[in-house]
C-alpha cells in the first residue's frame, strides 16, 4: 500500500508546476554529520513546500537513497529525483541514507508541522494536538505563519499553545515573557515540565520572565489541582453508579426480608459473565453487530442473576427466616459455592469483556481531563433503573405489596399480601439489579469469580447508611460513599480511604441506627 501510494505522490508532484524543494538543502539530507541533516530538516520544514513533505515522508520510511551526487528516492523499481520529484531511471549502486532515533523525533516534528497547511481540519487538528508535546524554536515562523491562516477557533487554540512554547527558546526576553504569559491559563503537565527550566536563574537571566514563570508554574499547580479534583468527583459518581446497582437490590431483599445475604456480590458476577457470555455468542454467530452484544446482555444479565437469586430463595434462605446468623453463614457457603462453579465454567483466570465501540474514547473536558463514554454511560444506566425502580415500588401492585411487607409483614399478611410469593419476587427483584449492576461493571474492571468480593462489604454500607429499604437513601449513600472514598484515596490511598469511611459511618450509625432516611409508621415505632 506505501509503495503504491509513494509512487502515486512522486507522480502528481513532478507533474505540478509548484517550486521544488532547494537541491542543495536535499542533499544536505544525506550529509553524514546529524546535526547537518537536523539542520536541513529544519530549513525545508520553514518553506511548508507541499514537495518537503514528500521528500521528508521519504527520508522517515527509509526510502531515501545517495546515488553518486543525488539524492534519490527508491520505491521498488521506481526512482524519483528528490528534489525535483522527476521519475529517474534507477541508479545500480545507491547507499541508503541513515536515520537514527534523533532524525526520526525531528522528522516526525517536521511532518506534524507541514500538514498543518493541509485542506482537510482533521488532519490539521491532528497535527496541532501532536505538536502540543514537542516543538522547537526554529518551528517559530512556520507556526505563526498556521496560526495567521487558521479559521478554525479548536486549532488555533492548540496553534497559539503550541506557539508559545517554541518562544520559550526565544532570544528575545519580551517575546519569551509573553510566551510563559500565555501558557500560565493552561492546565497542561507538560507545559509545566516547559516552564520549570525558566524558574531557575541559571536558565534564565531575565527577572521579569524568571518571575512571570515561577507565577505560571503555580498557576498550572492550581489549575492542575482543580482538574483532578473534578476527575476525582467524576470517578467517585462512577463508582457510586456500580454501589447503587448493587446496593438497590440489597436494599430490597434486606428490607423486606431481613436477610443478609453475603453471596449478593456472586450476582453481581452473574451479571458480569452474562455479559462475557453474550459477547462470545456475538463474536461466534454474529461478528457484523459485535456492538450490539451489550444491550442483549442486559435482559440477560437481569433474568440470569434472577433466576439464581430464585433459586437461592426457594432452595436455601426460605428455610432460615428469622435466624440471622444461620442465613448469613448459609449465604456465605452459597457465595463460596458459585465462586467454585464459575471458576469450573469459566476458569479461574479473569476473562476479557471489551467495550463496544460507540463506549469507547469519551469528551475531552479539559486538556489532561477526559471523561470516558464507558463511565458516563454506566452513570446514564444506573440513573435510569433507578427509575425503573422508583416507578415500579411506588406505582405498580407489586411495589405496594413490596412496601407493605416492609413496613409491617404480619399485618400485610392479615389483610391478603401473600407474603411468601413476595418474599420470592423480591428476592428475584434484588438479585435481578445485581446483575444489572454486574453486567455495568463488566465494562470498567476485570471479570473473574472474585469480582463481587470486592463490592458486598461496600453495598452493605450503602444499605444501612442509607436507611433500610429506602430508595433515595440508597441514592444518596451510594454516590457520597463513591464520591468521598475517591476524594479520599487521592489523599491518602485506597486501604486507608476504605478504613476511614468505614469508621465514620460506624461512628454515623452509632448516633442515628435508621441511617439517613428511616421507615415511617406505628410498626417502626
Amino acid at each position: 500500500m506505501f509503495k503504491t501510494l509513494l509512487t502515486l505522490l512522486f507522480a502528481v508532484c513532478a507533474l505540478s508546476a509548484q517550486a521544488a524543494p532547494d537541491p542543495a538543502l536535499v542533499r544536505q539530507l544525506a550529509d553524514e554529520d546529524s546535526s547537518q541533516k537536523v539542520a536541513a530538516i529544519q530549513q525545508l520544514t520553514q518553506t511548508a513546500d507541499p514537495d518537503t513533505l514528500r521528500v521528508l515522508k521519504a527520508m522517515s520510511e527509509d526510502s531515501l537513497y545517495l546515488a553518486g551526487d543525488k539524492v534519490v528516492v527508491i520505491d521498488g523499481d521506481a526512482a524519483f529525483d528528490a528534489a525535483s520529484g522527476a521519475a529517474i531511471k534507477k541508479p545500480e549502486t545507491a547507499d541508503a541514507v541513515t536515520v537514527n532515533n534523533r532524525l526520526r523525533g525531528e522528522l516526525a516534528n517536521a511532518l506534524a508541522a507541514l500538514k498543518l497547511f493541509d485542506a482537510d481540519p482533521a488532519v490539521r487538528l491532528a497535527s496541532a494536538q501532536k505538536l502540543q508535546s514537542s516543538v522547537s524554536p526554529a518551528m517559530v515562523p512556520l507556526l505563526a505563519r498556521a496560526l495567521a491562516q487558521e479559521s478554525d477557533e479548536k486549532i488555533k487554540s492548540l496553534l497559539t499553545l503550541a506557539h508559545a512554547q517554541a518562544n520559550l527558546g526565544n532570544r528575545d526576553p519580551a517575546a519569551r515573557l509573553a510566551a510563559v504569559r500565555a501558557l500560565a491559563k493552561t492546565s497542561s503537565p507538560a507545559i509545566k515540565t516547559a516552564l520549570l527550566p525558566l524558574t531557575d536563574k541559571a536558565n534564565e537571566a531575565d527577572s521579569r520572565v524568571r518571575y512571570a514563570a515561577i507565577s505560571a508554574v503555580k498557576a498550572i499547580d492550581s489549575n492542575l489541582s482543580r482538574t483532578e479534583k473534578i476527575g476525582q468527583i467524576f470517578s467517585g459518581l462512577s463508582l457510586g453508579s456500580i454501589l447503587l446497582l448493587g446496593a438497590l437490590g440489597l436494599a430490597i431483599t434486606y428490607g423486606v426480608m431481613g436477610i443478609i445475604n453475603m453471596a449478593h456480590g456472586e450476582l453481581l458476577m452473574v451479571g458480569a459473565y452474562s455479559a462475557y457470555a453474550m459477547q462470545s455468542l456475538f463474536r461466534s454467530y454474529f461478528p457484523e453487530a459485535i456492538d450490539w452484544y451489550l444491550l442483549a446482555a442486559v435482559p440477560v444479565g437481569f433474568f440470569a442473576a434472577a433466576l439464581v437469586g430464585v433459586v437461592m430463595e426457594r432452595t436455601v434462605i426460605r428455610w432460615l427466616y428469622g435466624r440471622t446468623l444461620e442465613t448469613l453463614l448459609a449465604t456465605w457457603g452459597l457465595s463460596l459455592v458459585m465462586i467454585q462453579g464459575a471458576r469450573l465454567l469459566f476458569g479461574a483466570q479473569n476473562v476479557e469483556v471489551a467495550n463496544p465501540s460507540w463506549m469507547s474514547s469519551g469528551i475531552e473536558l479539559l486538556p489532561n481531563l477526559v471523561l470516558p463514554w464507558n463511565r458516563l454511560i454506566i452513570i446514564g444506566f444506573a440513573l435510569f433503573v433507578l427509575a425503573l425502580v422508583w416507578v415500579l415500588m411506588n406505582k405498580t401492585r407489586l411495589g405496594m405489596f413490596v412496601r407493605a411487607v416492609t413496613q409491617n409483614r404480619q399485618m400485610a399478611g392479615c389483610v391478603g399480601v401473600p407474603t411468601s410469593r413476595i418474599d420470592t419476587l423480591a428476592f428475584a427483584l434484588g438479585a435481578g439489579i445485581a446483575g444489572l449492576g454486574g453486567v455495568a461493571l463488566s465494562q470498567i474492571s476485570n471479570v473473574g469469580p472474585d469480582m463481587g468480593q470486592g463490592y458486598i462489604v461496600d453495598a452493605f454500607m450503602v444499605v444501612v447508611l442509607g436507611g433500610v429499604g429506602q430508595l433515595a437513601g440508597a441514592v444518596w449513600a451510594a454516590l457520597g460513599l463513591g464520591v468521598v472514598t475517591k476524594l479520599l484515596e487521592g489523599w491518602a490511598g485506597a486501604v486507608i480511604a476504605k478504613i476511614v469511611a468505614l469508621v465514620f459511618i460506624i461512628i454515623f450509625i452509632q448516633k442515628r441506627p435508621q441511617g439517613l432516611f428511616a421507615l415511617k409508621g406505628r410498626f417502626v415505632e
